[in-house]
């Protein structure tokens, strides 16, 4: 027998695969054509799966825009198509809240409902519903948002200081400066600390803030305010 080239040998070698493989799909025609039905059903629910997912997350991307714009809604003005207007303050405020309750119930689990929630949380603390504030923002950190749930944890912190419940604000904040995240980092999340423990353990909070002087200037400026805040030694 002549010897074969490499190449004739690949050629070979993969002319004898193709025919194998058409051998057996003549052999299992039937289970082969059922197969593929199976296949393309895989790929039309995968296809429809993504679809809904783009869908759903422009309803929630909607809802959150509809809920900012009534929060820059005008009192006292006729409103327009993109900013709409309130007779009264109370009547702002009622449109607000529930525009983010709404999100907020429809929507959890998603990057806009832990904005709604974490909204509502602040809202809440603001007018000093301590225990709806508590709520919303044990929410928000449950939800596991990478971005929202280090924000709620800050202000978690300074619910329970307020609260007298110190050393969980502590646990909370000190947790914040172990794994710093995008939107709270770690100079951030110091300062809160020193804040924190400046009416009790004030040589603490110095020792927090001192190396922070000659950080970068949003961050040196917090934290000379926060030291000039602290009593005097």
């Amino acid at each position: 027998m002549d010897r074969l080239t490499r190449k004739e040998l690949k050629t070979d070698k993969f002319a004898l695969e193709v025919g194998e493989i058409f051998d057996y799909l003549r052999e299992h025609q039937r289970e082969s054509t059922r197969y593929g039905v199976a296949a393309a059903i895989v790929l039309v629910l995968v296809a429809g799966s993504l679809s809904y997912r783009r869908y759903q997350h422009n309803l929630r991307e909607e809802a959150l825009n509809v809920a900012l714009r009534i929060q820059e809604g005008q009192v006292g003005q006729a409103g327009n198509e993109f900013v709409p207007g309130f007779p009264t303050q109370a009547e702002k405020d009622k449109a607000v809240l529930k525009a983010f309750t709404d999100l907020a119930s429809k929507h959890p689990g998603s990057d806009e409902g832990a904005i709604a929630r974490y909204y509502l949380g602040t809202e809440a603390a603001n007018q000093g519903k301590t225990a709806e504030a508590e709520k919303a923002f044990r929410d928000v950190i449950a939800s596991g948002n990478a971005t929202y749930g280090p924000l709620a944890k800050l202000c978690l912190a300074e619910v329970c200081a307020g609260q007298g419940k110190l050393a969980e604000a502590e646990k909370l904040v000190r947790s914040l400066i172990d794994k710093p995240s995008a939107l709270v980092s770690k100079e951030h999340a110091t300062i809160a600390l020193a804040r924190l423990l400046a009416p009790t353990r004030p040589a603490e909070a110095r020792k927090l803030l001192e190396p922070l002087r000659t950080a970068r200037s949003v961050v040196s400026r917090a934290a000379l305010t926060a030291l000039s805040e602290l009593p005097a030694k």
